[in-house]
């Protein structure tokens, strides 16, 4: 069973979706990712996840992130759920969702706690980069429905950090000041942050969005 970590190249799979097979890199592609698995089909919080997951279609589409589901139940049970989901929630689920029935995807991604329930996955989160690195995991208990807000933000952050070398405060919105990296001498600020800083103490340094 893999214990992954932060940094860790996100495991690649082969696996049966309701949108056909998929090689889970090859997916990818040059995008981001967000996987996400459910306990059950069926079950009234995942439901309304799958719903907001699908709500939130545009969001993802612009940075580039694709999201794509888990549940240890079958394909034809997969196919009508989602008629369900979309009956309930208004919407149209338009990214696929693995059938992890012999739970391979699950073990991989260390899915399953078996002190919580020794069949059904908790709900994990892996946000992906387009270079297959794990950015961020998160581990929500089965009874707990996942705040879809909350990963957006996480992912405008670890994209900001990516593409504009800044990392985000506490609590930090789309739109707020950033922290300049450590990384980044006070020398090279300039260029790189033309918008100016404020610098709190040497290692405390404000700077506006960049990509705003």
């Amino acid at each position: 069973m893999a214990h992954l970590r932060l940094g860790d190249t996100a495991p690649d799979f082969t696996a049966e979706t309701s949108e056909g097979k998929v090689n889970f890199h090859e997916w990818m592609g040059d995008s981001w990712a967000i996987l996400f698995s459910h306990p059950a089909d069926y079950t009234p919080v995942c439901t309304t996840e799958l719903g907001s997951v699908a709500s939130y279609s545009e969001e993802f589409k612009q940075r580039n992130v694709k999201p794509i589901a888990l549940s240890v139940d079958g394909l034809d049970s997969h196919k009508d759920w989602i008629k369900d989901i979309n009956e309930t929630q208004n919407t149209t689920v338009n990214y696929p969702l693995i059938a992890d029935e012999d739970k391979k995807v699950s073990n991989l991604y260390d899915m399953i706690h078996p002190n919580a329930d020794s069949t059904a996955t908790v709900r994990s989160v892996f946000v992906i980069a387009p270079d297959k690195s794990i950015k961020m995991m998160l581990t929500y208990p089965a009874s707990t429905g996942r705040n879809f807000d909350e990963l957006l933000r996480v992912i405008d952050s670890l994209q900001l950090t990516a593409y504009h070398k800044v990392a985000t405060p506490a609590n930090w919105k789309d739109g707020e000041d950033c922290v300049i990296v450590p990384s980044v001498k006070n020398e090279e600020i300039k260029e790189l942050f033309p918008k100016g800083h404020t610098e709190i103490k040497p290692y405390l340094r404000m700077t506006p969005q960049p990509n705003k």
